[in-house]
Order: C-alpha cells, then sequence, then structure tokens
C-alpha cells in the first residue's frame, strides 16, 4: 500500500496528516518529510496517524527520532491516533508515555505546545 502525506498549518502547529502503510519501505519517506519541515522551521508538529491503516517498528523509529530532533530545537511532537489497533501499539512499546496522544488534530492543536 502507499504511503500519502499531506501538510497544512493550523495557528502555531504544523500539522502531517498521514495516510496508508507506514512500514521497512514507506517509512523513509515520512522520516525525509518530518526533517524538511524541522529544517523549514516547523517547531510544532502534530502527526494526524487517522488515516494509517499499518505501523511498524521502523515507523515507530522514525517518530521518535522526529520527536527528539524537534525537542533539541526547543519544539514538540503529538501523535493524533484513535484506532485502537496502533494505540495498542503505543500502549506496549510505552511510547503512551512518551508521545502526547489525541483523539482529534483539534484536540491536539488546542492543548497548546507539545513536549
Amino acid at each position: 500500500m502507499e504511503l500519502s502525506l499531506s501538510t497544512r498549518t493550523l495557528g502555531e502547529h504544523t500539522v502531517l496528516e498521514v495516510g496508508g502503510e507506514v512500514d521497512v519501505y514507506t517509512a523513509p519517506r515520512l522520516r525525509e518529510r518530518l526533517i524538511e519541515l524541522i529544517d523549514a522551521g516547523a517547531t510544532q508538529i502534530v502527526v494526524d496517524l487517522g488515516r494509517v491503516d499499518f505501523l511498524d517498528s521502523t515507523g515507530l523509529g522514525v517518530l521518535v527520532g522526529a520527536l527528539k530532533r524537534l525537542r533539541a530545537a526547543g519544539g514538540g511532537l503529538s501523535l493524533v491516533c484513535d484506532k485502537e489497533p496502533l494505540l495498542k501499539i503505543f500502549r506496549i512499546t510505552a511510547l503512551d508515555q512518551v508521545f502526547p496522544l489525541f483523539a482529534t488534530v483539534d484536540a491536539a492543536t488546542q492543548a497548546g505546545p507539545a513536549a
């Protein structure tokens, strides 16, 4: 399955909408896009996983790497996810303790700056 990526701005947040499967084959595209956004000056990124059907450890690694890069720049990264199979992955890996997780983009952007 293909990976779709689209970006929009909501206030001080850059929202990256991700769709499809994030796996060993598609994760490099997600990594490149996140790095592009950070290098362009985005400091508050919301990654919307609402249309993601599959996420493997490679995809998790990309998200962790982006979070580290943003924190080093004084920014933060939030995730939007309401699908139980994906939420289960975050709970099992304890990454639900690392990433701010929200059910909607509105909730993520209204929460203020991510840590």
